[in-house]
């Protein structure tokens, strides 16, 4: 009796450890493979180049090729709704970025809730954009862009990307906390209303650095001030806008995320082996190169980041009563 009771309690014992075993196994085979990496934008810009940098380190360390695929429109509405749709086995990856946590609020009748769709698998780097002015405005700094602004109520045209872009957001932010009156112009796309800053036809624009920096640099554009809560490490001498504005933050972020259900031991590999390429000096290097800031998370702690950026921009799309067209 003793022997079957015996016998019982480790077949029961081997059953429990199954599912455990059969999680490392499925973690130390994945993939067998290629990777699909899905990007809501077109090729060339700077969510695409960061995803083929990213891309190029995860195939070295996981053995199968991690390949990039543009997926653009709808401001990644598109690309998350073909990843929400895709199968939970770790071979297709979503390049979350800023829109994300724009969109939940901004769009209405969305097929996906990106917080119950997404899994979130990890951090990439964090993106200043900068108050940058055409030359031609009277002011060296942010507190006298804030006093001209204030003087000047209803005459200042503030560019952006789109409604409801990063850039657009991050100028109704300043302009809730400062009590100014800046007129929104919305482009089709950043490049467009670049060109319209250098031209005057527009005084004040919010882009991410990479695409201003070497303007500002020639002086043909005057960076008053990064969108990051501190001084950036790879624009040290540009002064944070939260210098003056105290609490104002509009981080530009990037990172990536699956479809819900994918296996949780596959979301640690892959967290493992974003984070190892983040303290990598080769590909730290090439992103700090882009005026990028790498940021490691646990795969919790970016699903808590996204969550609190749905928060604080859904409130700032609600103030300004932001509709998309």
């Amino acid at each position: 009796m003793k022997l079957l009771r015996r016998k019982f309690l480790h077949l029961a014992a081997a059953a429990a450890a199954l599912p455990a075993v059969s999680r490392v196994a499925r973690a130390q085979s994945y993939p067998t493979r290629p990777v699909r990496l899905v990007v809501g934008f077109a090729p060339a810009g700077g969510n695409d180049i960061a995803a083929r940098l990213l891309g190029r380190w995860l195939s070295e360390r996981l053995g199968q090729q991690c390949v990039v695929e543009n997926r653009p429109g709808a401001a990644t509405n598109v690309a998350t709704e073909a990843v929400v749709n895709a199968s939970p086995d770790g071979y297709t990856l979503l390049f979350v970025s800023t829109p994300a946590a724009i969109n939940a609020t901004l769009y209405e009748g969305l097929k996906f809730n990106f917080i119950r769709d997404i899994a979130p698998i990890a951090s990439i780097a964090h993106l200043p954009s900068i108050l940058t002015v055409h030359p031609s405005v009277p002011a060296e700094t942010v507190p006298e862009f804030i006093a001209y602004a204030k003087s000047n109520p209803g005459k200042i045209n503030m560019a952006s990307a789109g409604v409801g872009s990063s850039g657009h957001l991050a100028g109704e932010l300043f302009k809730m906390m400062t009590g100014t009156n800046l007129v929104h112009v919305p482009y089709r796309g950043n490049g467009p209303a670049l060109t319209d800053l250098l031209g005057g036809q527009v005084q004040v624009l919010f882009p991410t650095a990479p695409s201003a920096i070497e303007y500002i640099k020639s002086g043909k554009l005057r960076g008053l001030g990064v969108t990051t809560p501190v001084r950036s490490q790879t624009l040290p001498d540009i002064p944070a806008v939260a210098e003056f504005v105290p609490g104002y933050e509009a981080t530009a972020w990037y990172g990536i995320g699956a479809p819900k259900r994918t296996p949780a031991e596959i979301i640690d590999r892959l967290n493992k082996e974003t984070n190892a390429g983040l303290a990598d000096p080769q590909l730290k290097a090439r992103l700090v190169g882009l005026a990028l800031e790498p940021i490691s998370m646990t795969s919790a702690e970016f699903g808590t980041f996204i969550a609190e950026e749905i928060a604080k921009w859904g409130k700032v799309i609600r103030a300004a009563n932001i509709k998309v067209e």
